[in-house]
């Protein structure tokens, strides 16, 4: 596999790992991280030293409905990467994060920058994110008016 294709292959796998926070997918969201031993450092959601238990709180937090609908939406757009290849089987990565989260519940949007921080190794043939944190640059929460209608349903298993 040649650089770019390993490069690319990386930039699919990030891809991959945000569209699954999105879609509420915790399967995938798990399966972008190694088997054991991921360090993930989520700021003020907490550092772990393993993917497991940050599969629970998404399933906790990402998944919870009221009246049948999704109490929190997100939507994170990751952009300007900047991958360097250690050797062929270790990289590392850098992205900017565009965030953004709608709370129902407590009826309020927050719009958030960062930038994560990742290591990605090769496990059973596939890259995998070994390490991630988020850097948090800066967010804004604003309420959500009244007349503010959010309408779910559109990809989301409802």
């Amino acid at each position: 596999m040649s650089a770019l294709e390993k490069i690319e292959a990386i930039k699919s796998l990030k891809h991959r790992y945000l569209r699954a926070c999105d879609a509420k997918d915790a399967n995938t969201f798990r399966a972008c991280f190694i088997e054991r031993g991921a360090i993930m450092d989520y700021g003020r959601l907490g550092k772990y030293e393993d993917a497991d238990p940050v599969v629970e709180i998404f399933r906790k937090v990402a998944l919870k409905k009221e009246s049948g609908s999704y109490v929190v939406l997100d939507m994170h757009h990751a952009f300007h990467p900047e991958i360097t290849l250690i050797d062929d089987d270790h990289a590392e990565g850098k992205w900017t994060l565009a965030f953004r989260q709608l709370d129902m519940t407590a009826r309020t949007e927050t719009v958030s920058s960062m930038e994560y921080e990742d290591k990605y190794v090769v496990e059973d043939g596939e890259w995998k994110i070994s390490y991630c944190r988020a850097v948090p640059l800066w967010s804004m929460t604003r309420p959500l008016g009244e007349s503010v209608e959010v309408v779910q349903g559109w990809g989301l298993d409802t």
